[in-house]
């Protein structure tokens, strides 16, 4: 399959997808609502690229991206976290987690402990060999990060990270609206 996306450039100036764009036209309730269907698929589009260089760059280590996720959560701690801290960290049911952590745990890279602080609980903390294998995968993202952000000043970049962060902080307000008003019969 040819995976190579061609993008166009609007009378302003900015990237769009053709494909993408006819797509969401049909989902879109007229011209107001295309930028923001777009702007979905875009991110859509941008995460599966960042995925596909984070699977490039963990190739033959064999991580998934929430097992990395916790793993790079736990190499930062200084100290075990529990799976419901992990789960709510990462936006994942605590079964999610576990599952994680079991593999982790398989492999070495993570270790089960008592919660000194409450006997019925453990903690998931890393290993040296997962400390080693953070290591390992640093040089990697760190050349994949900047190849993937080749081209955006400093002032993009922050720009970038505030509208992702708010659109998360919106989907969360979303979330919890939908909650408070329960399931629609």
């Amino acid at each position: 399959m040819n995976d190579v996306h061609i993008y166009e450039r609007d009378p302003d100036g900015h990237l769009y997808d053709p494909r993408v764009r006819a797509a969401m036209t049909r989902l879109a309730d007229g011209e107001a609502d295309l930028p923001a269907f777009e702007a979905a698929g875009a991110l859509r589009t941008a995460y599966h690229a960042v995925e596909r260089m984070r699977a490039h760059g963990s190739e033959g280590r064999g991580l998934s991206a929430g097992a990395l996720d916790v793993l790079i959560r736990l190499s930062t701690s200084g100290q075990g976290i529990s799976i419901g801290d992990l789960a709510r960290a990462a936006g994942v049911s605590s079964r999610n987690v576990t599952g994680l952590v079991d593999t982790l745990e398989r492999d070495g890279l993570v270790r089960r402990v008592p919660d000194p602080e409450d006997r019925r609980s453990v903690l998931a903390e890393i290993t040296p060999a997962g400390q080693a294998w953070i290591e390992a995968f640093r040089k990697p993202s760190q050349l994949a990060m900047r190849a993937m952000f080749q081209g955006f000043t400093p002032e993009e970049l922050l720009a970038f990270r505030d509208l992702c962060l708010r659109l998360a902080a919106n989907q969360h307000r979303l979330a919890a609206h939908l909650r408070q008003i329960g399931p629609r019969t």
